[in-house]
């Protein structure tokens, strides 16, 4: 019988690329998504496909299902410091009562259950490159803690229900990640500097720019997030997926900038609140348990990207 996945906030960035990878290895998949920041369009590939469903659902309400779920991949979360400030109860509440609600599906169902945490549980790093093991720097009430202790939260709920339920999870600290299908409105660095140089608006820098990120192409991304989810050996285990290729975001407005050949010109503005000073991944049980590392050079996944913001979408 074919087998039956559950993706949720399946219709946003990382969750429709993931749906339609599924679709293509064969899975039977089921969509939902409260469409708050994800859309309808995002899935139009695979709207009319029949192994697909999408079901509009907020993740903070239960929600009864008639099929037998196999797999759940749980990435229902607002993702970027504009939309998660803006809706932080929400935030707080989707990675709470929300996760407690998927998590009661993967223990009716026993299925496997892969929770779509971040690297912001590892807050503003003490040390570097970020290992799985390290318990972060995360300042509790501050104006990211709604997602940062959100994340954290479920991460502690999931590792619960492995240990009171025997429930078969993994968790996967994602980091920075780009491509196509980011809303150019969404804070996220690359969608920014893409959409400012496209439009020789001034390309925004918080800080001195010296502060570092690892992006991560969303191909690479969903691979590493099929095989943590399928491969037996990640079975309960927490990793990170990301690039560690590690730039500081005045490199990357610079290289966005020329690829593009904006003549914006790069402006500074005060550093947000406990915005992390340096992110990069520590890939090593990546490397080990899934045998994963991202191919997608930065710049050959910025011209896809780019592209995407030069067609309008």
């Amino acid at each position: 019988m074919q087998k039956i996945t559950l993706v949720t906030g399946g219709a946003g960035f990382i969750g429709s690329h993931l749906c339609e990878a599924l679709i293509s290895k064969g899975y039977r998949v089921i969509c939902i998504d409260n469409l708050r920041t994800g859309k309808l369009s995002n899935l139009q590939l695979i709207l009319k496909n029949n192994n697909f469903k999408f079901i509009k659902h907020d993740v903070i309400k239960p929600l009864e299902l008639k099929e037998k779920i196999d797999y759940i991949f749980h990435l229902a979360s607002y993702a970027s410091p504009p939309y998660y400030q803006k809706y932080s109860i929400e935030t707080l509440l989707t990675n709470a009562n929300g996760t407690y609600n998927i998590l009661e599906i993967a223990r009716k169902y026993k299925a496997r259950f892969l929770l779509a945490s971040t690297s912001e549980v590892y807050g503003d790093p003490k040390i570097h490159p970020q290992k799985e093991d390290y318990w972060g720097n995360v300042n509790p009430v501050g104006k990211r803690s709604c997602y940062d202790e959100a994340k954290r939260f479920a991460e502690a709920l999931t590792m619960e229900y492995n240990r009171k339920y025997g429930l078969d999870v993994r968790i996967i600290r994602i980091f920075n990640t780009y491509g196509p299908r980011l809303q150019k409105d969404d804070g996220r660095v690359i969608s920014n500097f893409i959409y400012q140089a496209l439009n020789n608006l001034p390309i925004t820098v918080y800080g001195k720019g010296s502060q570092t990120r690892s992006f991560c192409y969303i191909s690479d991304m969903v691979e590493g997030l099929i095989k943590a989810m399928f491969m037996k050996e990640a079975k309960n285990q927490i990793i990170n997926l990301g690039n560690p290729d590690e730039f500081t975001i005045k490199q990357a407005a610079i290289i966005i900038k020329n690829m593009i050949g904006s003549k914006s010109k790069i402006i500074y503005r005060p550093l947000p609140e406990d915005d992390p000073v340096r992110r990069k991944p520590d890939i090593t049980k990546a490397k080990k348990i899934l045998n994963w590392v991202p191919k997608v050079k930065l710049k050959e996944g910025l011209e896809k990207t780019i592209e995407w913001f030069k067609n309008g979408k």
